[in-house]
């Protein structure tokens, strides 16, 4: 009898400081199969070679020290496969990677994966990977073989900080009249800390979610527009009566931040992460429940006072632009190729 499958996306941009850690913990999962698509948006750092170089043994892993568990690295060559490659056989694990050419946002990264993973009939479920993300090896099993009948499937997500490695990221997400997606149990230790009841979650965090191939073929690949945050919380919210799932041995450990500077311990968000997630936000807002932009309004001028005594303006400005509807501070729009900036703002962004 052969091992349960589970496909995996895990969406590359500029990761190569981060990608083997990934790479090499999903390669060390147990009792499980795994067809990993690594979408690379267009890194300009090297990481698409870098994963060629790693997978046949031209660069040696190394352990950063850092990580949860004991981690043995992948004998080496590995097989790295192309984008029409047969369905994933019945034992071991699988790795092709797919350059989509042009950073088209995590979604767009997404949904290449997806739909290249939704080619191979023996895979029904679809995990979604943030490349700084370091899964348990017991955590892919897990996800494989919880119970079926969900939309999307979410476990715990912890951050990676080389300070005890127990302090929660988040459990899944909750939303406010404001449009703020709350994260459950955020900074909350573990163990000891029990995992929400799925019935009270509203969103699955995208850096560790599992999607049912029953809830993609209803709900359609991810909506594209965001370019980066809320995309996964408008993607719940198309589930219907398809609930959502939460698996109690499913752990992720999370380097948070290290792509566009979100938020983490210890370090605040950079004028990036201000920007595409206020307008993410009201974007979502505006879509999903207009009725609450009296409320999402309000929460940017809240936002907005609280940063004045601080001085920080280019945060503001960020902030004010993303909550308001304006077109992106100069500082984030040239982080983006020409390209980039057409998918994320449109020609006149």
């Amino acid at each position: 009898m052969s091992e349960p499958a589970l496909g995996v996306v895990v969406v590359t941009f500029n990761s190569a400081d981060v990608i083997l850690d990934c790479l090499e913990s999903l390669l060390n999962s147990t009792g499980v199969r795994l067809a990993v698509a690594v979408v690379d948006n267009a890194s300009t750092d090297g990481t698409p070679a870098l994963v060629r170089d790693w997978a046949a043994g031209r660069h040696a892993y190394v352990d950063p020290g850092d990580l949860p568990f004991d981690l043995s690295p992948a004998a080496k060559p590995l097989p790295l496969a192309g984008a029409s490659d047969a369905p994933l056989a019945d034992t071991g694990h699988r790795i092709t990677l797919l350059e989509t050419g042009v950073n088209g946002g995590f979604a767009a990264g997404v949904n290449h994966g997806l739909a290249h993973l939704a080619t191979d009939p023996g895979l029904d479920r679809f995990w979604v990977l943030n490349p700084d993300g370091v899964p348990a090896p017991e955590t892919a099993r897990n996800f494989a073989t919880a119970p079926g009948g969900f939309s999307l499937m979410g476990g715990r997500v912890l951050y990676l900080d080389g300070q005890g490695n127990n302090s929660i990221q988040v459990d899944g997400g909750k939303m406010r009249r404001t449009g703020v997606s709350a994260t459950v149990n955020k900074f909350l230790p573990h163990p000891g800390t029990p995992m929400p009841e799925a019935g009270d979650l509203d969103f699955i965090t995208g850096a560790s979610m599992v999607a049912s191939r029953t809830f993609y073929e209803a709900a359609g690949p991810m909506p594209e527009d965001y370019f980066l945050y809320y995309e996964e919380v408008d993607w719940a919210s198309r589930r219907g009566d398809l609930p959502l799932a939460c698996v109690d041995d499913a752990v992720v450990w999370h380097r948070a931040g290290t792509s566009i500077g979100s938020g983490s311990p210890g370090q605040g968000a950079s004028p990036m992460s201000h920007y595409f997630l206020h307008r993410g936000r009201m974007r979502f807002v505006r879509r999903v429940c207009p009725q609450n932009l009296p409320f999402a309004f309000a929460y940017t001028c809240y936002r907005l006072l609280r940063l004045l005594p601080k001085r920080s303006w280019a945060e503001f400005d960020a902030l004010a632009r993303g909550g308001l509807g304006l077109p992106p501070p100069r500082a984030v729009r040239e982080r983006l190729s020409p390209e980039a900036q057409d998918r994320a703002f449109g020609r006149r962004g």
